[in-house]
């Protein structure tokens, strides 16, 4: 489903100006919850953030478009806001935007007996990311990762 709305709402959250982040579906007995995370693009988003305004255009632009396509049955409530100081990392270019931050990864299978990797994102070549962790490289696909996230 995320695959689905992603493909659907990021072209609506680019043509304001903003960046799709992430979006988060959780489906619930009386009404699921639909909550989108958007952000600025480019170098100097941390320095300008988002605004209630740029919410708030977003909501209205995206609650058009998922009235019309009607991806989700039933009701749901529909969240936007900031992603956060733990900032998920989806694509090659939020990667490479946060090369040199400290990030958490949870890979998809377990490699040397664990899936959680905390350390610094220290380069992004294609679909692959390199963690310095305890003083020694790890490297990841992009393919391979079940969720990363900025480390406040």
């Amino acid at each position: 489903m995320d695959e689905v709305l992603l493909k659907l709402l990021e072209p609506e959250v680019t043509a304001l100006g903003l960046e799709l982040v992430d979006l988060e579906y959780h489906p619930q007995g009386g009404g699921g919850l639909l909550r989108i995370y958007i952000d600025r693009p480019g170098t100097d988003a941390e320095a300008l953030g988002v605004t209630v305004e740029d919410c708030a255009a977003v909501s209205r632009r995206v609650s058009d478009v998922l009235d019309l396509a009607d991806p989700i049955p039933g009701e749901y409530t529909l969240e936007v806001s900031s992603p956060g100081s733990d900032r998920p990392l989806r694509t090659q270019a939020h990667f490479v935007r946060f090369v040199g931050s400290r990030i958490k990864v949870e890979s998809l299978v377990a490699r040397e007996g664990r899936r959680r990797w905390t350390g610094q994102l220290v380069a992004v070549e294609g679909s692959r990311i390199t963690l310095e962790v305890d003083y020694r490289s790890v490297e990841f696909e992009l393919k391979e990762i079940k969720l990363a996230r900025l480390v406040p």
